[in-house]
């Protein structure tokens, strides 16, 4: 799911579920790699957590509000908070061990 500056609130911050948030933009390799991987887990664990993606070229205030420099960030979002941050793309087997604290 594609979120924008205009709907990130609504969606992140104001969701019921924790959201994991993807900084992205289309140039980026990394991002492209990661994509299946975040499809996989957006279907395995629907009901723990929110997968959202924001292309920050598109949408640059809420990258600039988290200080977001390099793609692609992963950010964790709970009760509206940011409670984890990584970046650079890695296996699902890795980013399901990072996440098992906040889901």
């Amino acid at each position: 799911m594609e979120v924008t500056d205009a709907d990130f609130d609504h969606e992140v911050l104001k969701s019921e579920l924790p959201v994991l948030l993807e900084f992205a933009a289309d140039w980026c390799g990394p991002c492209r790699q990661l994509a299946p991987v975040l499809r996989a887990l957006a279907e395995e664990e629907a009901d723990r957590i929110k997968v959202v993606q924001l292309d920050v070229d598109s949408n640059p205030e809420v990258a600039m509000r988290y200080g977001v420099l390099a793609m692609p960030t992963l950010m964790v979002f709970r009760a509206g908070e940011p409670v984890m941050s990584v970046v650079g793309a890695r296996p699902k087997r890795k980013l399901l061990e990072e996440l098992a604290d906040v889901l």
